[in-house]
């Protein structure tokens, strides 16, 4: 069963596998359900999460495969405040993202992604170390940043996109370089929905 979702196949002249065609239908399904603040997103976000640990694990790009991690506890807190957190446990809203947390994502942004990089430079043979790393964090940050329904998550995640495709199509990923183009245009659809909701609230 492994031997065969890791087969290489060609889909439409793109050079994949079935196991990042999982990873693709997965990763669109939950990035389109969030930005209709759909909670069944976080299921599909658990799958994809696993799915593409397996795929990033085999290119080398082991900070990304590190988020994977992220991403699937992530998705479960995100389920959870979706549907029981705020004031009223009945679900949190959408809302700006409080000044106050700009400095700290910062700070977080800078010292994480220098330290990451250097050790990932250092100790492994991981490639594109600084720019994986720096994703990699800003990614972390967009993620939790959608879980308590910050509307600013989806600038971050416009900006990472739109960097992942770059790096993705430079590592052969051409099918998952196609799926972050995909992120790229939901991202600017969420914010735009989501920025409607805000208003109305």
């Amino acid at each position: 069963m492994i031997d065969w979702l890791n087969q290489s196949i060609s889909l439409s002249g793109i050079a994949t596998t079935p196991l990042e065609i999982l990873g693709f239908l997965t990763g669109a399904i939950c990035v389109y359900l969030n930005t209709r603040q759909n909670v069944l997103g976080w299921f599909f976000g658990i799958i994809n999460a696993v799915l593409y640990a397996a795929v990033f694990w085999q290119v080398r790009l082991y900070a990304d495969m590190g988020l994977q991690g992220y991403y699937f506890f992530t998705s479960i807190y995100g389920w959870w405040m979706w549907m029981y957190g705020g004031k009223s446990h009945d679900g949190v809203r959408v809302t700006n993202t409080p000044v106050k947390l700009y400095t700290a994502f910062s700070i977080i942004f800078v010292v994480i992604t220098l330290s990451w990089g250097f050790l990932l430079g250092r100790f492994t043979d991981a490639s594109l170390t600084y720019a994986d790393s720096a994703l990699t964090i800003a990614s972390l940050i967009a993620q939790w940043m959608m879980a308590r329904k910050y509307l600013e998550n989806w600038i971050i995640w416009i900006v990472a996109d739109a960097c992942y495709v770059v790096m993705y199509f430079y590592k052969d990923l051409h099918l998952t370089a196609i799926l972050y183009f995909i992120f790229l245009l939901l991202a600017i659809m969420g914010y735009v929905q989501w920025k409607r909701d805000l208003r109305k609230n």
